[in-house]
């Protein structure tokens, strides 16, 4: 099959990494005779949704890659397009989160840092991506297993992962919140410390401990997916979920994680579209919480 895959956001960042290594993946792997990948950046992949949903409908020969962040872009940007229009079909890969304070702070684990959350949340300042992100619902999500009020969270947005490791590594904030990937090489540098990843257990590339093993019961993952339009056939979507399938099982796909240093967090067809279900409801009751969304 010939396949088009949309990347709903600029060249260079995750959504487009994914939809690339896709294309490559695919095609070496026999599951695609050719791939060709789009971009449509805007309003963290609405832009993108919109056009998909109405653009490509009933089209069995495209794709979407979305994720995570594309869930919260919906309800702050208050979308008329939703992830309930498009047709799941499978998530492909899952990177860690992490909570990481300076190397020379006070706080040297989690208990520390939800001791003082507790004492005072306006004195806590975290650093992280967009207003309403991933790291944003983190730090909310964080409160709340802590038992602090969601709404007194002080959360600094910035726009570049480059600016928000220069205020953690300054020493402008208490805490900061990324992929564990963004700071790797400052925790093996021994200039950041980690204070837990929010994953069920142990990653085998991260050397530190879960929130959940230090009493915080918190799990989120940054995952990536891919969906096709609304309106396709059972045979279509049977034949994309067997592709996707062929190419997720490649040693091709296997080497791009590992190289990617991205998590194999594969999961096909009912199982996801349950899995995006209950990903909708809880992104949408932590944003009420933080007030960011009604």
């Amino acid at each position: 099959m010939e396949l088009k895959i949309m990347a709903p956001a600029a060249p260079g960042g995750g959504w487009d990494q994914t939809a690339r290594a896709m294309q490559a993946a695919l095609t070496q792997a026999g599951a695609a005779k050719s791939v060709q990948v789009t971009n449509v950046p805007g309003a963290g992949g609405t832009v993108g949704l919109a056009q998909f949903v109405t653009g490509a409908k009933g089209d069995g020969s495209q794709l979407m890659v979305n994720g995570f962040v594309m869930v919260g872009a919906i309800i702050t940007n208050k979308s008329p397009v939703t992830l309930e229009q498009v047709t799941p079909i499978a998530r492909l890969t899952g990177e860690n989160q992490a909570i990481v304070v300076p190397a020379n702070s006070p706080i040297k684990d989690a208990k520390d840092l939800a001791a003082a959350l507790k004492a005072d949340p306006a004195k806590v300042t975290w650093a992280g991506g967009s207003a309403g992100g991933t790291d944003h619902i983190m730090v909310g999500l964080f409160a709340q297993a802590v038992g602090v009020d969601p709404t007194k969270i002080n959360y600094i947005p910035f726009s570049g992962g480059g600016e928000a490791l220069a205020a953690i590594l300054g020493g402008k904030v208490t805490a900061g919140v990324s992929g564990y990937g963004e700071f790797e090489g400052q925790i093996k540098a021994g200039k950041l410390r980690l204070i837990g990843i929010a994953s069920d257990k142990r990653a085998p590339n991260v050397d530190g401990p879960t929130l959940k093993e230090q009493g915080i019961a918190l799990e989120i993952v940054n995952w990536r997916s891919v969906v096709a339009p609304p309106g396709i056939t059972a045979d279509q979507k049977k034949a994309l979920i067997e592709a996707i399938d062929k190419m997720v099982k490649s040693p091709q796909w296997q080497e791009t994680l590992k190289a990617k240093g991205w998590d194999d967090a594969y999961m096909a067809g009912d199982a996801f579209a349950t899995f995006l279900k209950n990903e909708q409801t809880r992104v949408g009751d932590v944003l009420k919480s933080i007030g960011l969304a009604k």
